[in-house]
């Protein structure tokens, strides 16, 4: 089965400063969540911002199913924004105060070109919103009307409004209560078993990645210290790295 996206090799270094990938390889298959995970500096979010295409690698290659990926190329560049859409972490930044919830889910739809009839927009920017537990009168209100938990289902409603296969979701429960957590992460799950939705998940967070994904990648410095299954890479991790991050998750007195 080929991958919808795969990492070969892939290094980078900003211009004038040292590298802050290397050699990172691995595939996203379809229908199992991935969890990359890593502390501050592990290089998480220059390896989103490549699967994104708003970096391109030093060396090394993104594939998106089988094909090399170059955000140079707009037709390919188009076919990758179907295929994979973005969540992103503060709930609160990420939605334009001026616009109202309809336009902005509806986004996604009309810069892919998927529709232009207004109301068969209106059906699918509806659709996203009942996907996500909200109401389609919701499209008509502004961001400041909606909880943080409200406005990263928004930001769902957003990304999965034009059907992607990939969900990269940079850190996107951080911001959000405990309660609300939960209900995202199960939102997530629940939208992969309805809508065969695959999900990158980059977190610091061990609990959400072994609540949602079913693969997961530790990058230090940079680097792949381990990936493999999360059970058995949480049950039993093979490098010292891993083992100080499961070491650091805070746990109650016996």
């Amino acid at each position: 089965m080929t991958a919808l996206i795969e990492a070969r090799e892939i290094s980078f270094a900003y211009r004038r400063g040292e590298p802050v990938l290397h050699d990172v390889s691995f595939s996203v298959e379809p229908g199992i969540n991935l969890g990359i995970v890593g502390e501050s500096g592990a290089g998480k979010t220059t390896l989103l911002r490549i699967l994104l295409g708003l970096a391109r690698p030093s060396t090394g290659t993104v594939l998106a199913r089988g094909e090399p990926f170059d955000p140079r190329d707009r037709a390919r560049l188009m076919a990758y924004r179907r295929l994979a859409q973005m969540v992103f972490q503060d709930p609160y930044s990420s939605l334009d105060p001026r616009q109202s919830i309809g336009r902005i889910v509806a986004e996604p739809v009309r810069a892919l070109g998927l529709e232009t009839d207004r109301a068969a927009v209106a059906v699918r920017v509806a659709a996203a919103l009942d996907s996500v537990g909200l109401p389609a009168d919701a499209a008509a209100r502004f961001p400041h009307e909606f909880s943080g938990g409200q406005r990263q289902r928004i930001a769902i409603a957003r990304a999965i409004v034009a059907d992607p296969k990939v969900l990269l979701a940079d850190e996107p429960v951080s911001a959000l209560d405990v309660s609300t957590r939960v209900r995202i992460i199960d939102l997530l799950a629940e939208l992969g078993e309805r809508s065969e939705l695959t999900v990158v998940l980059v977190s610091h967070d061990l609990g959400v990645v072994a609540a949602l994904c079913r693969r997961m990648l530790v990058l230090e410095r940079g680097r792949v210290v381990e990936q493999g299954q999360t059970p058995a890479v949480l049950d039993h991790p093979r490098h010292p790295y891993t083992r100080r991050l499961l070491d650091s998750v805070p746990r109650l007195p016996a």
